[in-house]
């Protein structure tokens, strides 16, 4: 008895909505949709005028774009006149039993097709499509965490200043890390490489980490002036390097002026809507009001939904892109903050300088705020997390990894996807190096992951120059400058990694497509205008030959040599890189 599988219609899944549906341009929709892994043979999408009722519907196959264990995410670009949509999908199983498939559901054969049941896109607008940004997509992101990365001027250094690299970390030390110390450090980033310089919060604070916003207007004195942020930017601008300020828009710090206020004259106070106060009289005590995270009593978070708040922060976001040029804002904890604030951001920033970028930290899924009409990215949790699991420790396997990265994928747009800020640790998480228990084989492979892989490579200052680090103090240690004492090894090999990247515009705008998974050897090909480069790894401790089925030959991205592709040796923790000829 031969038994038969049918077709498991719970899997599938369609809205229209991103990343489901959505315009690409003006004249161009992407439409994709979920069925259950191994279940479906071919995928077809018909599709034409949502207003043409006499010619037939055009036929088009849909590509596989992600696979998980569980999932087979098809997609395709779709164009008709008007850019009005009317379309359903048809699946063949493994059967070759058809099933059509509409916005009501699985089509009952006995009733034929009814058109009024097709998904329906009535019109892209071309006011409602994501302006993607190009430049952030050919970005390198290289994180200054000022207090600890070089002291240019030791005349601001403020008392109890420790002496650089020298004692024990705790959370309130300084060490005298300034704007000067960045100004002098910019030859080294262009030498590195990096084109897009991102800092934590510089405005005036009573702590090394400036979270606790005192003065949204001003440069705290202890990293300088507003005119040496001028300098910065200016210089940074001159050899082809962006900035983006932190913004700390959830919560205030404690001696910000509207809470002092609230302090000194409580329910009298004009300010009392700026926060949430839960009762009356309010000291600075935990109990006593809506903070960031528990125990953050100097941290008061503010109600954005209260007008003059939000026109407060929006003067903001316009201020520092106006007075000085930043490029952009990374945005502290934004999933705090409501939606149509973000919406009033973006517009203000927008209107302020047309391709400024708004990334928000964003520890999970965050498709709500990434739908084009607020965010131009994250940082991309999901993707280091993934990272630290399978390259630094080990605890999942090649298989487990892919399904994590290609779920992560499909959560977005794709423009969205490749300007994702794919970091490997910041200054909340472990050094990439305390990760890898310092074995610089792994975190080779994290890196060269990070760089080949879609989105966009984030550096966190002194990872390119092996700097070890813990939990939090500890991941904020004091920048090494004497090159004696620096990993070259492992700065040359982000050097040449960063050069791969930016010689090579299929990893910066190219697709994605899984070639190989076997234990923890893993292929995947970046693909672009006909282009193709293989990149594969050994995430295992023992050497491996690969078979990937393939009679083409290619040029080894890393020692320039053309090799054969029909069988490729891998010692342990290694990758090679090819770039296949036609």
């Amino acid at each position: 008895m031969v038994e038969v599988s049918f077709m498991n219609k719970y899997a599938v899944f369609h809205i229209l909505d991103t990343p489901y549906s959505y315009g690409k341009n003006k004249d161009t929709l992407i439409v994709r949709v979920r069925v259950a892994r191994d279940d479906v043979k071919e995928c077809y999408i018909y599709y034409k005028d949502r207003y043409d009722w006499e010619n037939p519907y055009n036929k088009k196959s849909m590509n596989i774009v992600a696979e998980t264990e569980l999932f087979t995410y098809y997609q395709t670009e779709i164009s008709v006149f008007r850019n009005r949509y009317r379309y359903y999908f048809e699946f063949i199983d493994m059967n070759e039993e058809s099933f059509k498939y509409n916005e009501r559901g699985f089509v009952n054969p006995e009733f034929g097709y009814n058109d009024m049941n097709s998904f329906q896109f009535p019109y892209i607008a071309e006011e409602d499509l994501y302006k993607e940004v190009k430049w952030l997509q050919e970005s390198v992101v290289y994180q200054i965490f000022p207090d600890r990365f070089y002291n240019g001027n030791p005349s601001i250094n403020i008392e109890g200043t420790g002496q650089w690299g020298k004692g024990k970390i705790h959370r309130r030390s300084v060490y005298g890390g300034d704007l000067r110390g960045i100004i002098e450090k910019l030859p080294y980033l262009e030498e590195l490489g990096v084109n897009l310089i991102y800092l934590t919060p510089i405005f005036k604070s009573d702590t090394n980490h400036k979270y606790n916003t005192e003065d949204y207007f001003n440069i705290d004195p202890q990293f300088g002036t507003l005119e040496e942020a001028k300098e910065l930017v200016e210089k940074a601008h001159e050899l082809g390097i962006k900035i983006v300020f932190d913004a700390v828009f959830n919560h205030s710090g404690s001696d910000f002026f509207a809470f002092k206020d609230l302090i000194e004259n409580q329910q009298e106070s004009k300010y009392k809507e700026w926060y949430f106060i839960d009762t009356w009289p309010v000291k600075k005590a935990k109990n006593k009001y809506y903070t960031f995270a528990n125990g953050c009593d100097n941290m008061p978070k503010l109600n954005t939904n209260n007008k003059e708040v939000r026109e407060y922060l929006l003067r903001v976001g316009e201020f520092w892109i106006k007075e000085i040029g930043i490029d952009g804002w990374r945005l502290d904890v934004c999933d705090e903050v409501g939606h149509e604030f973000w919406r009033e951001f973006r517009k203000r920033v927008k209107a302020a300088k047309s391709d400024a970028i708004i990334i928000g930290e964003i520890m999970h899924e965050a498709n709500s705020f990434l739908k084009g009409d607020q965010l131009d990215g994250i940082m991309n949790y999901p993707f280091k997390n993934a990272i630290i699991d399978f390259f630094a420790k080990g605890i999942i396997n090649g298989r487990e990894f892919l399904d994590i990265m290609a779920e992560n994928r499909v959560l977005y747009m794709d423009s969205i996807t490749k300007q994702m800020w794919n970091l490997i640790g910041s200054h909340d998480t472990k050094r990439i190096y305390n990760e890898c228990d310092g074995n610089i084989n792994r975190m080779k492979l994290a890196i060269a992951y990070q760089f080949l892989y879609m989105g966009v490579p984030y550096i966190y200052y002194g990872d390119e120059v092996g700097l070890d680090g813990g939990d939090d103090p500890e991941n904020r240690k004091c920048m090494i400058w004497q090159e004696e004492k620096q990993n070259r090894e492992l700065f040359n090999f982000y050097k040449n990694m960063i050069n791969i990247r930016k010689n090579n515009k299929v990893f910066i705008h190219g697709d994605f497509e899984e070639v190989y998974c076997k234990n923890n050897v893993i292929a995947f090909k970046r693909v672009l205008d006909g282009e193709e480069i293989l990149c594969i790894f050994n995430n295992g401790d023992e050497s491996v030959l690969v078979n990937i089925n393939s009679e083409s030959k290619a040029v080894n991205l890393l020692t320039e040599s053309v090799e054969n592709l029909r069988e490729i040796k891998l010692d342990n923790l290694s990758f090679k890189i090819y770039k296949v000829v036609k």
